[in-house]
């Protein structure tokens, strides 16, 4: 990310203000200046002056893909890595979910080979990599992760490595290849969990991408599971859920992304984020309410 995550929190309303001398509208284009300029003076200044404004600027933020209080490196000036991941992410995703869903009668999902190379797992493997370079630890661990499993869920799909084809590996067993790709599935409903964890602080739109990526995994890992015990018509059931969710967390993916290109030089509006009550910047707003009453 550039520096520091926008804490527009939805609307046309604008956020928190700390401090009388700033009214809503500076205080938010101090903000966005620092998002995409990096950490002006003034900023710095405010910031040391308002140790409380201090947790705003910083407040989680599925834009920027980091769920808390976050400082970026201060002598380094890069653009948000995390709307080029989500985006790469979300794409793949609603690909591989039409399938599940069999929308328009399509059932084979090697579609989705090409895009979990090169958008899904090529491009959001770097944006993981960037995510390093400007400290947060939360995108990088989440884009380069999610980058790596469109690449082994595309070299799983590849007719020419055979891994899941009846002459395949598990010719001797076939039916229970799907409970090895339950088990692959299993893991990354696993790992989803704990990043669900790292978002229950943060923002509506940030705790459902995860939320339902994390309910994706969970039955399209089922489905595996019900197939290898023969039961199809269960399968297609949680098949049909998987894909749902799957849908749901694509959209969810660029609605964090659309979050985190929106400032005042490309869009009239933007598209509200919510913070949760329990959130650092939900409770300075509840705080601030109670004072202006």
């Amino acid at each position: 990310m550039s520096s520091t995550p926008n804490t527009y929190t939805g609307g046309t309303s604008s956020p928190v203000v700390m401090d009388k001398e700033y009214n809503h509208h500076s205080h938010r284009d101090n903000i966005n200046q620092h998002q995409h300029s990096g950490r002006s003076s003034n900023v710095r200044e405010y910031e040391r002056e308002q140790p409380v404004a201090a947790h705003v600027l910083a407040a989680a933020f599925g834009g920027a893909l980091q769920p808390g209080l976050w400082r970026p490196l201060e002598h380094r000036k890069f653009a948000n890595p995390a709307p080029l991941g989500l985006s790469a992410f979300a794409l793949t995703t609603f690909v591989l979910s039409c399938v599940n869903l069999h929308a328009r009668g399509v059932t084979a999902p090697h579609i989705a080979v090409p895009l979990a190379f090169g958008y899904g797992g090529l491009v959001q493997l770097l944006s993981g990599m960037w995510e390093m370079a400007v400290g947060n630890t939360f995108g990088a661990t989440a884009l380069s992760s999610y980058g790596g499993f469109w690449i082994a869920y595309g070299i799983l799909l590849t007719p020419a490595w055979g891994i899941t084809t009846p002459d395949g590996p598990y010719a001797s067993d076939y039916a229970g290849h799907y409970s090895a790709i339950g088990f692959f599935l299993t893991g990354w409903f696993i790992f989803t969990t704990v990043l669900l964890l790292c978002t229950l602080r943060s923002t509506v739109a940030f705790l459902f991408l995860f939320f339902t990526l994390d309910l994706c995994f969970l039955f399209l890992a089922c489905e595996n599971y019900a197939l290898a015990e023969g039961s199809e018509s269960i399968a297609r059931t949680l098949q049909i859920c998987g894909g749902t969710f799957g849908m749901l967390a694509a959209f969810a993916a660029w609605y964090n992304a659309l979050a985190g290109l929106q400032d005042d030089s490309n869009s009239f509006f933007r598209v509200p984020v919510i913070h949760l009550p329990w959130s650092e910047l939900g409770r300075e707003i509840r705080r601030e309410k109670s004072h202006s009453m």
